[in-house]
């Protein structure tokens, strides 16, 4: 080797997209000296689709990430041009925040948070080689052979592993548009005996804002007092920037039909599966040919910049068909494109060989975040990163690891998902996922986690006491409202009526709440008390199958009475609990009566 970093390092990230930030902050902030190694410093934190952040359960998400000390939130609400809380007209467990972003100066933002933390270097160099010492990491290897040492080391690698770009009949490697692919690290994966497999997703094109005719779209606007994305920031003051919506017709699908076959995801030239919930548009008009048009949502990318984003048309369609169905569409006539749509297919590991920690079932101290365990989207390779650089931490110090329950946080139920039945294409979380979505609303992710992140060294003493202020200050209003009468009636029980709000009843008690987030939080508390404690009650009854572990020795193989394929599914996937073994596709409840009857005769044995 050419050369060896003088230090070593407790934790080395490799990557730094949205996993790998959150993963080095969180790795630096508990006290361990983290190395974040990027192929390319200026592409740090970059938003490669759509600079967006939130939206259905993907703004659970990023609430969580805060409430655990996370930094996506804060970048967010610092760099935010429009923000909007989706889904108010439905039940609070919905409600979902979504701000668009400054593009540039999010990454600029999170780039330099990164360089000014202590105990975290940002280098930049492309990894090669994952060296191990026996079963267990010792360090990495650059392309320009640097040995760099460390205890653990997390991938983060996005896109970018044998990455392969799309554009019609045009080919070329890249992790995304205008970055090389990393090439040696997959073949490393495969050497240490992973399974790789490959994925595709795609993005479209960028349009100059100066050609579009925005007198024929129509003005979406943000909230006029728009919720903050983190629990510590107290308002968004920043003027919003207007997006603009449209729609592909008759013309746009006609052409689509025509020349379907120039499509690489149409040709035989794309094999991988793509996202099934964010199609490209030539997908969408082959698969519902029903529908007469599509939304299509033009979204600023930035505040000094004039590309706009078209978010509804991912394609990867040539460019000269690019340009005729760009200019079909209402608005468009005349537009430039800036930037041309792509497909990119890309390399990934099968989740099921990774534990809830994110440490891989193979090599110990190795972990696996973000789209190498296939996800799509910003947040959920964010939260991935920020539990692996918490787990990491956590084992070096000989700690218990920190898994968060399906109950606990939708970063449990994205987690719990992949490691107990992977995922066949880009997963990507909703809130049907979660099967307690009502307990586990965007507004009181910082209840259900702020207390874990304040543990782990991640949030404050100041800012754990301004949350236990606000709880106490929730409490007390619930418990006035609860003591108070109506007519005779419990004001809580008329506050649950659907007509009531609770300024209904502030009125008649004549009183305030100056806070606007604590009245929701009162609202919410008292109006859905019933469903809540349900709720909470089947989450109690659930827990002691979470409870019955299953000792790391147990051969599947050898219990009598089970089904083959349950055994086979049992030996992939090495379920921790009762609980994960229900949860895989195709076991039944027979099989888990088994496998009980099987642990306890173990116990028995012992």
């Amino acid at each position: 080797m050419n050369g060896i970093s003088e230090k070593k390092y407790d934790v080395i990230v490799i990557g730094a997209g949205h996993a790998g930030c959150e993963a080095s902050l969180a790795a630096a902030r508990m006290g361990a000296k983290t190395l974040m190694l990027t192929m390319n410093i200026d592409s740090v934190a970059q938003m490669s689709c759509n600079p967006a952040v939130g939206g259905i359960a993907k703004g659970h998400i990023v609430r969580e990430i805060d409430a655990l000390g996370g930094e996506m939130a804060r970048v967010t609400d610092q760099t935010g041009i429009q923000f909007r809380m989706l889904n108010t007209s439905k039940g609070p467990a919905v409600w979902a925040p979504r701000a668009q972003c400054d593009k540039k100066l999010y990454a600029m933002t999170m780039k330099n948070i990164l360089e000014s933390q202590a105990n975290l270097d940002l280098k930049q160099g492309e990894v090669k080689e994952i060296l191990t010492d026996g079963n267990a990491v010792k360090g990495v290897v650059t392309t320009i052979q640097t040995f760099y040492a460390a205890n653990a080391v997390i991938v983060t690698t996005g896109t970018f592993l044998n990455g392969l770009i799309h554009i019609g009949d045009v080919t070329f490697g890249g992790g995304r548009a205008g970055d090389k692919p990393s090439l040696g690290l997959s073949g490393c994966l495969a050497g240490l005996g992973f399974e790789i497999k490959r994925l595709k997703t795609g993005t479209p094109p960028r349009l100059n804002a100066r050609s579009i005719d925005f007198s024929k779209l129509e003005a979406q606007h943000g909230d006029e007092s728009p919720t903050p994305f983190s629990f510590h920031t107290e308002k968004i003051t920043q003027d919003q920037l207007p997006c603009h919506l449209t729609y592909t017709n008759e013309k746009t699908h006609a052409l689509i039909k025509e020349n379907i076959h120039r499509s690489p995801l149409y040709s035989g030239k794309i094999q991988s599966r793509g996202p099934r919930y964010c199609p490209s548009i030539e997908d969408k008009v082959y698969r519902f040919a029903d529908k007469e048009r599509h939304q299509l949502f033009l979204e600023p990318e930035g505040r000094l910049t004039q590309e706009i984003y078209i978010n509804g048309f991912s394609t990867s369609f040539p460019q000269d068909l690019q340009i005729k169905l760009i200019r079909s569409i209402e608005g468009l006539e005349n537009t430039e494109l800036m930037r041309f749509g792509y497909a990119i297919e890309y390399d990934f590991c099968p989740p099921t060989q990774v534990k809830h920690t994110l440490e891989t079932k193979k090599i110990e101290n190795l972990y696996l975040a973000g789209q190498i365990n296939g996800t799509s989207g910003y947040e959920e390779a964010a939260c991935q990163g920020l539990m692996a650089g918490i787990n990491a931490v956590l084992k070096m110090r000989n700690k218990k690891p920190f898994i968060l329950g399906r109950a606990e946080a939708y970063i449990g139920v994205l987690i719990d998902d992949l490691v107990t039945n992977g995922t066949e294409e880009p997963y990507r979380m909703f809130t049907s996922r979660a099967e307690h979505r009502l307990l586990l609303r965007q507004d009181n992710a910082d209840k259900r986690l702020l207390g874990y992140g304040h543990e782990l060294g991640l949030i404050s003493k100041e800012q754990f006491n301004r949350f236990s202020a606000k709880q106490k200050r929730i409490q007390e209003w619930v418990e006035k409202i609860r003591k108070s009468r109506y007519n005779q009636v419990p004001m809580d029980q008329y506050l649950r009526r659907s007509e009531i709000r609770l300024k209904d009843v502030l009125g008649i008690l004549n009183e305030g709440i100056e806070d606007e987030e604590i009245e929701r939080q009162v609202e919410i508390e008292i109006k859905y008390a019933g469903y809540i404690q349900r709720e909470e009650t089947l989450v109690n009854r659930l827990k002691q199958y979470e409870e019955k572990k299953i000792p790391d020795f147990v051969n599947f193989s050898e219990i009598k009475g089970m089904s083959r394929e349950a055994k086979e599914k049992f030996e992939r996937t090495k379920p921790a609990s009762l609980g994960q073994a229900a949860r895989i596709s195709g076991i039944t409840p027979c099989d888990i009566s088994v496998l009980a009857i099987h642990i306890e005769k173990l116990k028995r044995v012992d």
